[in-house]
């Protein structure tokens, strides 16, 4: 009997607060907008922030109330884009990025202040005199950005982040984890880029990196279009005016500007 007691009262306060839960829930009820629900099912769910929101949910509400316009989700692409359109009403026009990472030096191509021997990590090592490189421009190799891509889209090669355009999706998360800002968006039909950061005279930075931009201005010479400058002893590709001719990349005595 005494056991038969203990059931039946453990089947009664579970039968209560069953009740009390149910109470609460109808209470507590905080309605969802279909609209935002629709939205986040055509977002890829990727949570990177590269729209500029904490995440897809925020994003589908932002969308949903009118604050963001709906052709942010670059990792998102043309599948998220068309899915969108189709729910929205409305017709959007969607560019796709990549990332692109403005150095070019390799382990054989720049020189060294220090060998560092810390937390393998780009931004414990800025940290010390900005880095083990005499240029403090460069990539410093260590891989932050490796660790937060997403999509296995970024790889250190020989000291250097290099990025693998078909499966960067353009989620600036590498771009904005990299201490030395050596890493940008660009719009993925660009296949002509400079792939250097050095803001030092010629003279100076080619006694660091035998890869860097010496502002010699010969690519600005050859181009046709005006696409390429040089400002800060630094070229510079206006990418809405580039061709992608290459011109400016077979006169370039450094071989910093490259054609993918």
């Amino acid at each position: 009997m005494e056991i038969l007691y203990a059931v039946l009262i453990i089947t009664a306060v579970g039968f209560v607060f069953g009740i009390i839960l149910s109470v609460a829930s109808v209470i507590m009820h905080v309605p969802v907008d279909e609209k935002v629900s629709k939205i986040r099912e055509c977002l890829p769910g990727a949570n990177c922030g590269a729209c500029g929101y904490t995440g897809c949910d925020g994003y589908a509400e932002a969308i949903a109330s009118g604050e963001a316009e709906p052709y942010k989700c670059t990792p998102g692409g043309k599948a998220t884009s068309e899915a969108l359109s189709e729910l929205l009403g409305v017709e959007i026009k969607t560019e796709q990025f990549v990332a692109v990472v403005g150095c070019n030096h390799g382990l054989d191509k720049a020189n060294v202040d220090y060998l560092y021997e810390g937390r393998q990590s780009c931004a414990s090592v800025k940290l010390l005199y900005g880095g083990q490189l005499q240029c403090k421009y460069g990539c410093l190799g260590f891989g932050d950005c490796v660790n937060v891509c997403d999509y296995d889209a970024i790889k250190i090669v020989d000291g250097i982040a290099k990025v693998n355009r078909e499966k960067c999706v353009g989620c600036a998360k590498c771009a904005k984890t990299c201490p030395s800002s050596v890493i940008s968006l660009i719009p993925y039909d660009t296949k002509v880029t400079v792939n250097c950061h050095n803001l030092e005279k010629g003279a100076v930075s080619r006694k660091k990196c035998s890869a860097s931009c010496i502002g010699c201005m010969k690519c600005t010479k050859v181009c046709e279009t005006g696409a390429i400058s040089v400002e800060n002893f630094l070229a510079h590709i206006d990418t809405a005016k580039c061709i992608n001719c290459g011109k400016c990349a077979e006169v370039c005595p450094q071989g910093c500007i490259l054609v993918h």
